[in-house]
């Protein structure tokens, strides 16, 4: 089973960037597949990125409509670590933000409840 640590979080102001981080202890995530959600009090968690492992050391990325043209997921094998760099934020990005992992890809990777491995979670607040 793979442990993953969610940590970027913060409070910042439209418009400003932050990057996210989700480290991953137990397992090697290199081939793993490995999602990004959020979840805003009082709404379902959402889909927002996703990361596939399609051979070698090639990913392929998704992301949700809402957030593409700025959020980007990338890797950090060395580190164990998949990231979701986020710009041009906005107040409705507030959310709180959970990697989830799986061994193998889904097709179902936009629905929660095809990912097997979560995080505790990090805080994200835009202001206006």
């Amino acid at each position: 089973q793979v442990q993953l640590v969610e940590s970027g979080g913060g409070l910042v102001q439209a418009g400003d960037s932050l990057r996210l981080s989700c480290a991953a202890s137990g397992r090697t995530l290199g081939t793993y597949a490995v999602g990004w959600f959020r979840q805003a009090p009082g709404k379902e968690r959402e889909f927002v990125a996703a990361s596939r492992w399609t051979g070698g050391s090639a990913y392929r990325g998704y992301g949700a409509d809402s957030v593409k043209g700025r959020f980007t997921i990338d890797r950090d094998n060395a580190k164990n670590t998949v990231n979701l760099q986020m710009n041009s934020l906005k107040p409705e990005d507030s959310a709180i933000y959970y990697c989830a992992a799986n061994m193998n890809w889904n097709v179902a990777y936009r629905e929660p409840r095809s990912w097997h491995s979560w995080g505790q979670g990090t805080e994200v607040t835009v202001s206006p």
